[in-house]
């Protein structure tokens, strides 16, 4: 796991821009604290950081081929988990390796199959290979979109990284936010290539994108298909267990400490039976973590989105599977410190705006990482299996928009409550979701003969395969490597996702549950309790000492009159906020408060142009 940068020029000397690549690829250091290199060459410079996972010593990069007819150079960020049997194959074939790490494989996957080697991978992977052979740059991006990977195009060839700071290092890359960056910030409806930064775009999953002389060539190697499902109920759970199990056999391979994120849910219950299963085969006690509120189990209360604290199910788990199980307690001052709120920022460069969930899980990160270099997650379980609330909401599923918008919750509802009148009237919020809505919808595939139930599930479980689980992968990726730490995610397996996005809707409910189809193929390692739970999501604080907190910086920004906030935030909406009673303050509008001082600070780190005219 690593942190890519580079750049491609044909129309300049890059020998002489050292500077420039050093500091492009001196943004990524915190996704690779182990090592780092630069490959540069005339029209071309490669910069990696590595967090070296397997092979220690061997996998240093860029690394590089020399051919007949050129050098073919790789960077690379990721982890191709069937790297052994694509080595038998390819040394079958008549290759040879100097090392033990999946980096060499991938590129001499390369070297056999050209961009075709995206096909033969089963990972999470962000790869920028150039191929002196034809001087051109070749991007490809894992099919789930598990690790993020963005581009920049210049007037005579292209800027690239792990993340926009990669590129936003450079002088080429402007600092300027647009209208419609900005909607799909609001929006949250994850638009495909969509990056904050005007000019900049992602590569988006399953995609390869190719820069040469002639210009930017994109290629999707892989999208879901429609496709008949013809096994029953006894083979379709046996197939789910089957997979699961030897997904996370793979994911527990590499030459560092791993554990489990463990939520006292059925998906990370799940991972952590499985895991703690194979370990034990290997004589290895397996370590978990989890994260927690001080007073939150004492003084929990239901919610819209939660049942029960999440405490006494994780106890349970740990006690079944044997785990060395941590807790990571957290308190109101942490999860408020602006510091952390500028550290989470920093690593994910747009102000999103979801507070407590994404600086609870910074800290957890980090407090993992004195312990851990690897983390197996259960994230992705509710998007392939269909597991959150809302997929079982009729108003939800019938409301002819994205449902995690139309569920009402406080994160997801009255997004744009702070914002300025006359930038919400430009933006027009709900025009763009329907939009959205209607390309998302329309890229649906279906089978002939399909019910009407049928039909609408698979649109639905489609949306949130292509868009809403970008959105968390993308979180869960940033929170992780900001601290050095890698997280897998072991529902994004490729082969799991087709097999169970083809399954009947009728199948994955068929105990009248949600999840049906996990919960039956992982009961064997699960204890009672942690199957009959009902979903229950990340969790967030309900300490009101959090809301007073952030009521009290409202006030000081408020202080600040000419500041550049204000150009987005309704400065009377914010002075009304900070006047409330904080300890009864409505969920949604604290969730306001956390997108204001996402923005306030967000403006002090990176200060953009805001192009709102």
């Amino acid at each position: 796991m690593c942190g890519i940068a580079g750049w491609v020029a044909y129309d300049a000397d890059l020998t002489r821009r050292q500077a420039d690549i050093d500091a492009m690829t001196e943004t990524m250091s915190c996704r690779g604290p182990d090592d780092s290199g630069t490959w540069v060459r005339t029209h071309v410079a490669l910069g990696h950081r590595r967090l070296a996972i397997i092979d220690l010593p061997g996998g240093k990069q860029p690394m590089s081929v020399a051919t007949p007819n050129g050098t073919v150079a790789m960077v690379y960020s990721g982890e191709a988990y069937n790297f052994t049997e694509l080595r038998e194959e390819l040394s079958g074939l008549g290759h040879t390796f100097e090392t033990d790490s999946d980096t060499e494989v991938v590129l001499h996957g390369y070297l056999q199959w050209g961009d075709a080697v995206a096909e033969h991978l089963n990972g999470m992977y962000a790869f920028a290979i150039w191929d002196e052979r034809d001087d051109k740059l070749v991007m490809i991006r894992d099919r789930m979109g598990i690790k993020p990977f963005y581009f920049y195009p210049t007037r005579d060839g292209v800027l690239f990284g792990s993340e926009p700071k990669a590129i936003l290092a450079n002088s080429l890359a402007a600092r300027v936010v647009d209208l419609d960056g900005l909607r799909e910030l609001m929006g949250f409806t994850k638009r495909p290539g969509w990056s904050l930064w005007k000019g900049m775009s992602e590569v988006e999953p399953g995609t390869i994108v190719t820069v040469s002389r002639e210009g930017v060539r994109t290629r999707t190697y892989w999208k879901l298909d429609a496709k008949p499902h013809t096994d029953d109920q006894e083979t379709t759970v046996a197939r789910v267990r089957e997979l699961m199990t030897d997904i996370v056999n793979r994911q527990l391979v590499a030459d560092v400490p791993r554990c489990v994120l463990l939520s006292g849910g059925l998906d990370s219950s799940a991972v952590t039976g499985l895991a703690a299963a194979r370990l034990a085969e290997q004589g290895e006690q397996l370590r978990t973590f989890s994260v927690d509120f001080f007073g939150q189990e004492e003084n929990f209360k239901p919610d819209e989105m939660r049942d029960t604290p999440d405490s006494p199910f994780i106890r349970d788990v740990a006690k079944l599977v044997g785990s060395a199980h941590q807790d990571v307690m957290l308190n109101p001052a942490e999860l408020s410190d602006p510091a952390i709120r500028r550290a989470v920022l920093t690593a994910r460069d747009i102000p999103v705006g979801m507070g407590d969930l994404d600086m609870s899980l910074y800290l957890l990160f980090k407090a993992i990482r004195g312990e851990s270099t690897v983390a197996l997650s259960g994230e992705s379980a509710d998007e392939v299996f269909g597991g959150y609330r809302w997929f079982h909401d009729e108003a939800a599923v019938h409301s002819g928009t994205f449902p995690w918008l139309a569920f009402r919750n406080a994160l997801m509802s009255e997004r744009t409550q702070m914002l300025d009148a006359g930038l919400a009237a430009k933006l027009d919020i709900p025009a763009y979701i329907a939009d959205q809505y209607a390309t998302a919808v329309g890229k649906v595939e279906h089978l002939d003969g399909e019910t009407e139930q049928e039909a609408r599930m698979r649109t639905i479980c489609h949306l949130h395969l292509t868009r809403f689980v970008r959105m968390l992968l993308d979180r869960k990726d940033r929170a992780s490597m900001a601290v050095g730490l890698e997280v897998r995610v072991p529902f994004c397996d490729h082969r799991l996702v087709e097999y169970v996005y083809n399954t009947p809707w009728s199948l994955k409910t068929f105990d009248g549950r949600e999840k049906s189809l996990l919960r039956h193929a992982t009961k064997h390692v699960l204890p009672d309790s942690v199957r009959d739970r009902v979903k229950s999501p990340y969790p967030s604080t309900q300490d009101p000492g959090y809301a007073v907190a952030l009521q009290q910086q409202a006030k000081e920004v408020l202080t600040e009159r000419g500041h550049q906030v204000f150009d987005l935030v309704d400065r009377g909406w914010l002075q009304r906020v900070s006047e409330l009673d904080a300890t009864t303050m409505e969920p949604a509008v604290r969730a306001g408060l956390d997108r204001t001082l996402d923005l306030y600070h967000w403006v002090d780190l990176y200060r953009p142009e805001i192009q709102a005219g």
